[in-house]
């Protein structure tokens, strides 16, 4: 059975986990509202202490879900970003949420916070060999 997409939800509970986010790293609600950008100095010293090689499966998860909701978040109330839903047919789903906004020049811009996030967590300083199997040469 499919499930229809719940834009307004969805874009509702990412921006209320955003916030959560901020208030757990120490930035208060109101001051992350008005500058979601205060939550970086935060951001930053968390990630520089926590023990990626200790994760486990569900903590990854956490981590990917807390961030893809501060990334679309930071798009939303910085640069007037919406939540939009494509279909994926590759998802299981069907769709997938997405951020879009005009850029500087005029252009649409789409960007899937889900993937970005995913892209940068599958990388050093993130990879933990106790984590991750190493990654295969491009070459030879």
């Amino acid at each position: 059975m499919r499930v229809e997409p719940d834009l307004r939800a969805w874009a509702e509970g990412e921006a209320a986990n955003a916030c959560w986010f901020a208030d757990a790293l120490g930035v208060p609600p109101e001051v992350y509202g008005r500058d979601p950008a205060s939550l970086v100095p935060a951001l930053q010293d968390y990630v520089s202490r926590v023990p990626f090689a200790e994760f486990e499966q569900s903590d990854w998860i956490t981590l990917h879900a807390d961030l893809m909701s501060y990334v679309a978040d930071h798009l939303v109330r910085t640069y007037q970003a919406r939540w939009n839903v494509v279909t994926d047919d590759t998802s299981p789903s069907g769709y997938r949420y997405v951020i879009e906004t005009a850029g500087r020049d005029g252009r649409h811009r789409r960007l899937d916070p889900a993937r970005l996030v995913g892209e940068e967590l599958s990388g050093p300083p993130w990879r933990s060999r106790a984590c991750w199997p190493a990654p295969k040469p491009r070459w030879g």
